[in-house]
């Protein structure tokens, strides 16, 4: 049994506390967050019941994906109108330059907390 495998499996939960299984070699009955998105259910308040991990040598330690149980996910919460304007006006607050007040059809980099044009308004004028 290669050594990462071997430092990924553990079904009891005696070495990291939650059970947990090799990438991609989780039981039948677990599901990340996404993949209970994908079939339309959220976790619904349970707490992480396993974990999935692998280990790579990029990153220089494991990677962790928790797994909820599918039978007790509940339904995902349909969108409101309320939450729909919520939504709306968050994006335009990020595609609003708060120094120029320009909307743009774009998100604004956070790091510079304003437009292009904005934070760099010198070299715009050299051009």
């Amino acid at each position: 049994m290669p050594t990462a495998y071997s430092k990924c499996f553990d079904p009891t939960g005696a070495r990291y506390g939650i059970p947990t299984y090799p990438w991609r070699m989780a039981p039948d009955g677990y599901a990340t967050r996404r993949q209970l998105r994908a079939l339309g259910l959220r976790p619904g308040g349970q707490s992480v019941a396993a974990q999935v991990m692998r280990y790579n040598r990029r990153a220089g330690g494991p990677r962790v994906s928790y797994l909820y149980r599918i039978d007790l996910a509940r339904p995902v919460r349909p969108m409101t109108s309320r939450k729909w304007g919520a939504l709306a006006l968050a994006m335009l607050a990020r595609r609003t330059c708060h120094k120029c007040q320009v909307i743009y059809s774009y998100c604004l980099p956070t790091s510079l907390g304003m437009c292009v044009l904005c934070a760099y308004p010198d070299e715009q004028r050299a051009a």
